[in-house]
């Protein structure tokens, strides 16, 4: 689902990065994001990769079970899975896969969450208390023209996920350390918005974790900066189903043109375009187009993401666009229905989080380093979860192509590939043992996630003062 983007931000010194992507998100929330950079540099970040990264032989055997874990079994797991590509909330011989093997490895399974059949929350039954680090997996496909396809890598992120996991839970045991894991089994990641962890948020099954990761694929080793999440935007899904009146084409008059109204629609968006920031992102497909060309098409429809970098203008924008298609159907003598169906909103990205994962996966060995920091972001697509818990996503190289290409499923069953997911799982595994034995990291992930989280009222109030909608005057 990622739209990947490596657009590098200016650095501050020393290790402060600038909070927020846009020009506009920058000056108009000036404070906030002297607040923001003022905080990153207060962590000290240098000082805790060095701290961390170096040398521990107890975290190195954690992370050796997790390369030998994947080498020995789960690389070949994902690369069936990818040969096997299911769609969102058809998934079910993936998942089978998947929770057989956390079966055998001594983790309870209890098979699908509120609405969600292809869901799953398995617990390690062999050690408890707190902390609670949770792994979310990804297992579905995407929808293709020529069929399923996993062009983004969800293949192999279970079992990425599972090496981590297993091998955090196996030394949590032999050392009776404290501590809960739990794999997640996401679906339908691809089929948002709503997204499923939303679903699954809102269901309270991840209530009680204190530190959530995955991994994802990329064309690059990269992380982003810290601050409030624009991985992929802000977005509103929205349908407009318009409806006509059929008669036959060579007296269409006594008919009203449906095709016509939705041709407007994406008419009308164009012509906004210059009227609209220049980080807006809209796009749609026709859904529905009409039966036969010599019957007027009295019903059609179209399938729309709004996206921005921040919910307060898109909010805007989405108006805008439901505006445009009430002018379709008006100047075509049509009606329309509008249905948000679902949305979208990015959370909070954490600074102590993403530049301990990018040191651990330059030191395992990822390639394709991308320098600089990316914009913002929460761990993944929908803020429901990155906003109230803190996380990471892992993006080891792990193509040469970009996401949602055939290239890049291909890429997934040879070495780049390979390589890029024995890194994830390697860092993953590195820093959930950081997570668990280090009380003072655990605090200090706390400290900044809760700071980063307490600014974003601020934020949204001095955005809403900028984006002010023009007075049109009566003519």
């Amino acid at each position: 689902m990622r739209a990947l983007s490596l657009i590098s931000l200016t650095l501050l010194l020393p290790a402060a990065i600038v909070a927020q992507e846009t020009p506009t998100e920058r000056e108009s929330a000036r404070d906030v994001v002297h607040k923001l950079d003022s905080l990153e540099r207060s962590l000290d970040l240098n000082a805790l990769v060095a701290k961390l990264t170096g040398p521990d032989a107890a975290r190195d055997q954690v992370v050796a079970r997790a390369k030998q874990l994947m080498e020995t079994e789960l690389l070949a797991m994902g690369d069936d899975i990818t040969r096997h590509p299911e769609v969102g909330f058809q998934e079910k011989r993936s998942v089978q896969i998947l929770t057989d093997y956390l079966k055998k490895h001594d983790f309870t399974v209890q098979m699908g969450t509120p609405n969600l059949p292809t869901a799953f929350v398995a617990t390690y039954t062999k050690s408890s208390g707190g902390p609670h680090l949770g792994v979310i997996t990804e297992y579905d496909a995407l929808r293709g023209t020529k069929g399923a396809f996993h062009g983004d890598q969800h293949s192999t992120q279970g079992p990425i996920g599972i090496a981590a996991a297993i091998a955090i839970s196996e030394y949590l045991t032999k050392t009776k350390t404290p501590g809960t894991v739990v794999v997640f089994g996401a679906p339908g990641e691809e089929m948002m918005p709503p997204n499923a962890k939303t679903v699954m948020f809102e269901s309270k099954v991840f209530d009680g974790m204190d530190v959530l990761m995955r991994s994802h694929s990329s064309s690059a080793t990269s992380r982003p900066a810290p601050g409030f999440g624009t991985c992929c935007m802000n977005i509103d899904g929205v349908k407009f189903t318009f409806s006509g009146a059929p008669a036959h084409q060579l007296t269409a008059w006594n008919g009203r043109n449906a095709l016509t109204a939705v041709v407007h629609l994406f008419e009308n968006i164009d012509a906004m375009r210059s009227n609209m920031r220049p980080e807006t992102r809209i796009q749609g497909v026709i859904t529905e187009g009409g039966a036969a060309p010599n019957v007027v098409p009295d019903r059609t429809a179209a399938d729309f993401y709004v996206r921005y970098p921040d919910e307060v203008y898109l909010e805007q924008v989405s108006k805008m666009v439901d505006d445009a298609a009430r002018a379709a159907a008006l100047a075509t003598g049509t009606k329309v229905k509008i249905d948000h169906y679902g949305q979208n909103r990015d959370g909070v990205g954490v600074g102590s989080l993403n530049e301990v994962a990018f040191a651990y996966m330059k030191k395992f060995g990822a390639t394709g380093i991308a320098p600089e920091p990316g914009k913002p972001q929460g761990y993944e697509e929908t803020g429901s979860v990155s906003s109230a818990i803190p996380g990471i996503g892992f993006s080891a190289k792990t193509s040469n192509a970009p996401n949602h290409t055939y290239e890049m499923e291909q890429d997934a069953l040879g070495a780049v590939g390979h390589q890029g997911f024995v890194v994830d799982a390697q860092a993953m595994a590195a820093l959930l043992f950081d997570f668990a034995t280090r009380p003072d990291y655990r605090a200090t992930v706390k400290r900044e996630f809760d700071t980063i989280r307490a600014l974003h009222t601020q934020y949204v109030e001095d955005l809403k003062k900028t984006y002010v909608v023009p007075k049109v005057s009566e003519p």
